[in-house]
C-alpha cells in the first residue's frame, strides 16, 4: 500500500505555496495524501515560520503531541522544514530526537530523498543549504485550489529591516525569468485557474538582478519597469480573469506599476502595501527606507488612478523605542490612509535580528494597550469603508473555506475583485436554492446588503451566476498540478513494468 502523508503549514503565503510543492514532491515520489480523519499518517511534514516569537512553541508543542503517536506507530516519520528549520537546524533533533528529517528553505526538493535515507539508516537526516540551488518553481506542485494559484516571481530579500529575520533564512533576492513565470501562469489557466497571485518578498524590486544577454528590452539588468511589464504581460493571457500580487515595498514602488494596475483589465484594484509604522523615527529605526509622506503619496496616486482601489497593510506596534507620540503618528496615518483591512502585530523579538538587541524594549502591557487602541481605530475605518459598498453590485469569485458559518447560514462565500470577503445568499428570486448549482470557482454578481468591519453580506438573490472551467474542475474533484523537474528521487511501491523491448538494434 502507498504510504500516506500530511503537511502542516504555518506562516505566510510563501509557506503555503511551498507546502503545495512539498505535496507535489511527495505525490510524485509515490505517497498519497492522508484523509482528514486519519490521525496516523505515515509522514507528517511541518512547514514552519520563524517570523513570530511563538513559532518555536507551536512547533515543539505539536512535536510533543506526536511523540506518543509515533511510539505506537514505529513506521511513522516526522519531517520539519521551512524558516524555523533553517534557523534552528540541528537544535530541532536535539530537542525532539524523534524527528526523522530536518530540511531548510533552500532544499525542499531533497525531502523525498531525505525521508528514504532516514528510513534506510534508521537515523535522523538534517540537511540545510545556505543558498538556493534550484528555483523552487521547477518542483512539481499539487495545487490546493481549482480557481486560484500562487506563482512565485522571486525568492529572498535584499532589504535589511531590523525586525525581520526573513533575509537570513530565505537569502538574497533571486528573480525568476519572465518567460518561466508566464509559462506557469498559462499552465494554470489551461487547468481552469481564473486568478493568480504573483508572490515575492518584495515584488516591485523584481528584475533588478537580471542579466542582459538574450532578454527583451523590458527585462534588462537593473530595469525598474520589469514588474510593471510583467503585470501587463499577464494581461495578454486569455482566460486569466484576475491578477494580484504581494507584497510590494514602498521604497521601490514606481508610477509605472500604478499605471499597469489601472490599464491592465485583469489586474485587480487591490494593493497590499506594508506600512509597519506611521512614525518616521520608528521607520528609521526599523531601517525602512521610506517615510510616512512617501507612503501616503503612493496611496494618493493609486486612488487617483483607481478610485475603487482597496488598500490593505501590515502594522507593527511596540517596536523598541516607540513613544506614545510615535504611536499617535501611526494612528494618524491609518486615519489618513483609510485602509480596507490591516494585519496588525505586536512587536516580536526575534534572536538574530538587530532589533532584538536594541535598548528601550517596551513592557508587554504598554504594547498590549497600544495594540488594542490600534485595533479599535482600524476597525472603525474598515467598517466605514465597507459601509460605502452597501447597495453596490460586486463580482465574487466563489471560494472554499472562506465562510466558517456558511453551512449554518445557508450562504456561500468568496472574494470580490478588490479582495474583500463577501458572504452571499444562494436563494434565487423565486425561492429556489442555487446551492447545488453554484460551485467553488464560479463567478457570481450580487448586491451588498450589509457591511461589517471584516466582511460584506449579500442577502438578496444573486444578480447573475456564471459557470466556469474552475467550477467544472471543483465539481469533478480535480486539483491543478504543475509539473517540475524531478530526477533521481525515490518512489514508494513496486516499480512500473518495463515495456517489452522492440525488435532490432537500439539507436543512440
Amino acid at each position: 500500500m502507498a504510504r500516506t502523508y500530511n503537511v502542516v503549514t504555518y506562516g505566510c503565503q510563501m509557506n503555503v505555496h511551498d507546502s503545495e510543492r512539498i505535496s507535489g514532491l511527495l505525490e510524485q515520489a509515490g505517497y498519497v495524501r492522508a484523509v482528514p480523519t486519519d490521525d496516523t499518517p505515515d509522514i507528517v511534514v511541518f512547514n514552519t515560520c520563524a517570523v513570530r516569537e511563538n513559532a518555536d512553541n507551536r512547533l515543539y508543542g505539536n512535536l510533543g503531541r506526536l511523540r506518543p503517536v509515533k511510539d505506537k506507530h514505529p513506521g511513522m516519520q516526522i519531517a520539519v522544514g521551512g524558516c524555523l528549520a533553517q534557523k534552528d537546524r540541528g537544535d530541532i533533533v536535539r530537542k525532539a530526537p524523534w524527528v526523522d528529517v530536518v530540511f531548510g528553505t533552500h532544499n525542499i526538493g531533497a525531502l523525498p530523498v531525505l525521508l528514504e535515507r532516514a528510513r534506510h539508516n534508521a537515523a535522523a537526516e538534517v540537511e540545510i543549504l545556505e543558498s538556493l540551488d534550484v528555483f523552487p518553481s521547477t518542483l512539481p506542485t499539487r495545487r490546493e485550489s481549482t480557481y486560484a494559484g500562487w506563482v512565485s516571481i522571486s525568492v529572498g530579500c535584499n532589504n535589511t529591516c531590523t525586525f525581520c529575520i526573513v533575509p537570513a533564512l530565505r537569502g538574497k533576492e533571486k528573480d525568476r525569468r519572465p518567460g518561466d513565470i508566464l509559462s506557469e501562469v498559462r499552465a494554470l489557466v489551461d487547468e481552469g485557474v481564473l486568478e493568480v497571485t504573483l508572490l515575492g518578498q518584495n515584488v516591485n524590486s523584481y528584475g533588478v538582478a537580471f542579466g542582459d544577454a538574450g532578454e527583451p528590452n523590458w527585462k534588462r539588468s537593473g530595469d525598474r519597469s520589469a514588474f510593471a511589464e510583467l503585470l501587463r504581460a499577464c494581461g495578454d493571457i486569455d482566460g486569466l480573469e484576475r491578477v494580484r500580487f504581494t507584497s510590494p515595498h514602498p521604497k521601490d514602488f514606481t508610477d509605472d506599476v500604478i499605471a499597469a494596475m489601472a490599464e491592465t483589465p485583469n489586474v485587480c484594484h487591490s494593493l497590499h502595501m506594508p506600512l509597519q509604522s506611521g512614525s518616521d523615527d520608528v521607520l528609521r529605526a526599523m531601517r525602512r527606507s521610506y517615510r510616512s509622506e512617501r507612503y501616503l503619496g503612493i496611496i494618493e496616486k493609486v486612488r487617483a488612478a483607481m478610485p475603487d482601489a482597496a488598500i490593505t497593510t501590515d502594522i507593527i506596534v511596540g517596536f523598541p523605542g516607540e513613544t506614545e507620540a510615535d504611536f499617535q503618528r501611526t494612528l494618524d496615518v491609518v486615519r489618513e490612509a483609510r485602509f480596507s483591512s490591516a494585519f496588525t502585530f505586536q512587536y516580536s523579538k526575534r534572536p538574530g535580528t538587530p532589533a532584538a538587541t536594541m535598548d528601550d524594549q517596551l513592557p508587554k502591557q504598554v504594547v498590549q494597550e497600544r495594540y488594542e487602541r490600534l485595533i479599535t481605530c482600524v476597525e472603525e475605518i474598515t467598517w466605514a469603508e465597507n459601509k460605502r459598498l452597501v447597495g453596490e453590485t460586486v463580482e465574487v469569485l466563489v471560494a472554499v473555506g472562506e465562510g466558517r458559518k456558511d453551512e449554518r447560514t445557508g450562504r456561500m462565500s468568496g472574494r470580490a475583485r478588490d479582495g474583500r470577503l463577501v458572504h452571499f445568499a444562494t436563494e434565487a428570486a423565486g425561492g429556489e436554492s442555487l446551492a447545488g448549482q453554484i460551485r467553488p470557482g464560479d463567478i457570481v454578481h450580487t448586491a451588498i446588503t450589509y457591511a461589517a468591519p471584516h466582511h460584506l453580506n449579500a442577502d438578496g438573490a444573486p444578480v447573475a451566476h456564471r459557470r466556469t472551467r474552475a467550477g467544472d474542475a471543483a465539481e469533478a474533484g480535480r486539483s491543478p498540478r504543475t509539473p517540475g523537474v524531478l530526477l533521481g528521487l525515490p518512489t514508494i511501491g513496486a516499480p512500473p513494468v518495463a515495456p517489452a523491448p522492440a525488435a532490432g538494434c537500439a539507436t543512440h
